[in-house]
C-alpha cells in the first residue's frame, strides 16, 4: 500500500479504508505475504508486479494474481500486499523474515484499531508464511481470523511461540503443502537449524495443533470435491508453487477467507483428520533451492 513511497503505513491505510471503516461490518482485509527471492522495487523480483498484481505483466509461469484468485476489489473485499526483503542467501531471507513479521505485526495492529468491524485473513506461502507466525507472536491480542499457510517454509518450534500468543490462540490456521514440495522441505530441515535441536521443519512435523492439508493425498482432495472444490491433479514432480498454482486451489482459499470460511475451515478440518505422513523426498531429484517465482 505504500508500494516505492517508504511512507508511513498508518497514512495509507486510513486512505484506503475509508470513513467505512468504523461503520458496521464489512468486506475481508485480506493480507497477502510473498516468500524467498522477492524484493519490492526491484526491477525483476518486486513482488508487487507479480503475484501480489491483480494486473501480472511477468513473463515467469509462476505470476500467477494472488488478488484476482482471492476475489480483492469484489463484494468489499480489501487486500493488502506486505512486501519484505527476501532476496539473499536462504539464512539471511529466513532472520528476516522474523524481523517482517513484527514489523507486519504493527501494521496489523493498526489495521485492526483502524477497522474493528472487519474480519483480518491472511495468506503467506514459503518464507511469507513464516512472516505470518512471526506476525502472530508478535501481536499482543487477537488480530488475525484465518491464516492460510502456503508450503510454509519455517520449523516447529516458531509454530509453536506463534500458536501460544494471544493472537495465535484466536487465530485459525491452515497448511496447505503437497509432496512436491518435499524436497525443498528436505533441504529447509538440512540447511537452516531451528530453536533446539531436534526441531522440525513444518512440512515434514505433522504437528496435530496445526491442520495440514496435503495435496498429494488422495483422501484429502477427495474430501475437498465432496466439500465442492475439486482440485487437478499434480503435473509435475516437484514444484514450490503447487499450493498456489494448482487449478482449484484459488477457490478454495477465497472461499476460506469469504463469510463462511469459518465454517468452511471446520468442515476442511474435518474431512482431512489427523495429519498425513509427509511424503519422502529422494536424494535422486534435483536441488532446486535457489529457484523461487520471481526468476
Amino acid at each position: 500500500m505504500t508500494h516505492d513511497g517508504g511512507a508511513p503505513a498508518g497514512p495509507a491505510l486510513r486512505q484506503v479504508l475509508g470513513p467505512r471503516a468504523t461503520q458496521g461490518p464489512a468486506g475481508p482485509i485480506i493480507v497477502m505475504v510473498h516468500g524467498y527471492r522477492f524484493l519490492p522495487g526491484d526491477p525483476q523480483h518486486c513482488p508487487h508486479r507479480h503475484i501480489l498484481s491483480d494486473h501480472v505483466s511477468h513473463a515467469c509461469r509462476k505470476a500467477a494474481s494472488w488478488p484476482r484468485g482471492l476475489g480483492i476489489g469484489e463484494d468489499g473485499r480489501l487486500g493488502l500486499a506486505f512486501g519484505w526483503p527476501a532476496r539473499g542467501t536462504i539464512w539471511q531471507a529466513y532472520a528476516r523474515a522474523e524481523a517482517a513479521g513484527r514489523d507486519l505485526a504493527q501494521v496489523l495492529a493498526e489495521l485492526r484499531r483502524l477497522a474493528p468491524h472487519r474480519p483480518i485473513h491472511a495468506l503467506g506461502h514459503s518464507l511469507g508464511a513464516r512472516v505470518l507466525l512471526s506476525a502472530l507472536a508478535a501481536l499482543d491480542g487477537p488480530v488475525l481470523d484465518r491464516v492460510l499457510l502456503l508450503a510454509a517454509a519455517d520449523h516447529a518450534s516458531h509454530l509453536e511461540a506463534a500458536l501460544t500468543s494471544p493472537a495465535g490462540r484466536r487465530a485459525r490456521l491452515l497448511h496447505v503443502t503437497s509432496g512436491e514440495n518435499g524436497i525443498f522441505d528436505l533441504m529447509l530441515g538440512g540447511l537452516v537449524l531451528g530453536r533446539r535441536w531436534n526441531d522440525t521443519v513444518l512440512g515434514r512435523a505433522g504437528v496435530p495443533a496445526l491442520p495440514e492439508l496435503r495435496l498429494d493425498d488422495s483422501r484429502h482432495l477427495a474430501g475437498l470435491c465432496a466439500l465442492g472444490f475439486p482440485l487437478a491433479a499434480p503435473d509435475r514432480r516437484i514444484c514450490h508453487w503447487s499450493t498456489y498454482l494448482r487449478e482449484g486451489a484459488f477457490p478454495l482459499y477465497r472461499a476460506l477467507t469469504g463469510p463462511q470460511g469459518a465454517a468452511l475451515h471446520a468442515e476442511v478440518t474435518q474431512a482431512i483428520g489427523k495429519p498425513a505422513r509427509p511424503a519422502r523426498a529422494g536424494w535422486s531429484l534435483p536441488l532446486p533451492w535457489g529457484a523461487n517465482a520471481s526468476s
